[in-house]
């Protein structure tokens, strides 16, 4: 594994089919040998029925025409399995294809299969057949069939435990198909089942939400509003105690969206208190930049992170590192954000300990010639509205400093009260309620 590569992590807590763009990624970074990316994807699809594409994948590999014997006997079994499928499941398929007759499904499941059995003699078995033939297409890859059928079959299925699979997979095959908003629609959905069902153990709700979790980055790095999202889920407080039980690297992530994201800029300082808490369990260059900041105003340590940063992390991870072509250029947004951020957040801190500043030794800090420090420190001072002013003759950044109003530390203090306590409430009242629904 590359340094601070994540992916065997990450891999773990997926769906296999998820894992394959995170195997793309490092194919086109060339951050591992080829040959060992082509390896590990047909360990991948010998679990799926995509027997074809295996077979591609071989005959790159081993660069000849010929296949093992034992995927030609694959691939008609596979042949086969789908016939019967296809067979089993053709009534409720033609049901479902002609859009007359699905108008006539309700939201009463119990209608559904009451009409569907004594007008189209499709019972139980035929509904059954569906889940099974949605599971095959999905593991076949096609994606878009397979979130159809599960769709439809959700509105069908009168069994808890197969309609949270269905929509697990109907999560799965959006993402695949990058429809951002459905996914994020179908993860919104799931998040509330899993928080309000009666799981059969604890252990269980907690492996949920981890799973939740990492599926969602999928989400949150390609959705418009995803770094909102993001700090949403994963600072409430029974996803933040799964982070910190038995996921601490996806602090990377949560770290990173409250680095880029200027309006949860009070989100920083609770933060900071849990990567200083799984230091010990986790760290890297993005978790330990803010802790040399914050924790231990280590200014040259807090810079030699962000070129860790820059060289290794936005190079190997898929989520970070994604690349968008603008015109003849690639460029990845998010590590010019990260960046640009992170200087500020140096500057700021400087600036909190230091009441006259040489523009020199800042510009070092921050990684930049004299010129490009002075200008940016300029345009900040402007912009941001900063009482400081900039001597050019000495070189130097002369502070202003301004006791902070007792009562404005209180206001400080007491933001985000509101919801703390709705949250606090609403942990309380839905396990109680949910008791109360399986009592009855």
């Amino acid at each position: 594994m590359a340094e601070d590569d994540l992916t065997a992590l990450m891999a773990a807590q997926l769906d296999r089919h998820l894992v394959f763009p995170l195997l793309e990624f490092l194919q086109e970074r060339q951050i591992h040998p080829d040959g060992e990316i082509l390896e590990a994807k047909i360990r991948l699809l010998n679990g799926t029925n995509m027997v074809d594409y295996a077979m591609d994948i071989h005959k790159s590999l081993h660069g000849t025409d010929d296949v093992p014997v034992d995927m030609v006997a694959r691939r008609a079994e596979v042949l086969a399995r789908l016939k019967s499928l296809d067979s089993a499941a053709a009534p409720i398929v033609a049901f479902l294809q002609n859009p007359q007759l699905v108008q006539e499904i309700r939201p009463d499941k119990q209608y559904n299969i009451h009409m569907l059995q004594e007008r189209f003699q499709i019972g139980p078995d035929q509904i059954e057949a569906l889940y099974q033939y949605a599971k095959f297409q999905f593991e076949c890859g096609n994606y878009s069939g397979a979130a159809d059928y599960l769709y439809q079959y959700r509105a069908l299925c009168t069994n808890s435990e197969r309609s949270v699979s269905a929509l697990w997979g109907k999560l799965a095959a959006e993402i695949l198909m990058q429809n951002w908003d459905t996914a994020l629609e179908e993860l919104n959905r799931l998040k509330e089942i899993i928080d309000s069902k009666n799981f059969s153990s604890p252990l269980n709700q907690l492996q949920n939400r981890i799973w939740l979790m990492h599926w969602a980055l999928f989400i949150f790095f390609n959705h418009e509003n995803g770094r909102n999202g993001i700090i949403d889920l994963f600072f409430q407080d029974r996803y933040l105690n799964a982070i910190q039980t038995n996921a601490p690297h996806l602090l990377r992530y949560l770290a990173t969206a409250v680095v880029v994201n200027k309006r949860r800029r009070n989100m920083l300082k609770e933060l900071i208190k849990v990567i200083h808490q799984e230091q010990h369990s986790y760290k890297d260059p993005i978790t330990e930049f803010l802790e040399c900041l914050y924790v231990n105003y280590d200014f040259d340590g807090a810079q030699q992170k962000l070129q860790q940063f820059e060289q290794v992390v936005i190079l190997n991870d898929p989520f970070l590192g994604k690349r968008i072509q603008e015109g003849n250029f690639i460029t990845v947004p998010l590590r010019d954000e990260f960046l640009e951020n992170a200087r500020l957040f140096i500057f700021e801190t400087y600036c909190c300990i230091h009441r006259c500043i040489d523009i020199s030794k800042l510009a070092e800090k921050l990684n930049m010639n004299y010129d490009e420090a002075e200008l940016w420190i300029m345009n900040l001072v402007r912009n941001s509205k900063l009482d400081a002013r900039i001597d050019s003759v000495s070189g130097t950044l002369i502070m202003t400093t301004n006791p902070v109003n007792v009562h404005e530390q209180i206001i400080e203090s007491l933001k985000g009260l509101n919801m703390r306590t709705f949250m606090l409430a609403k942990n309380i009242v839905e396990p109680a309620q949910a008791a109360q629904q399986a009592a009855r």
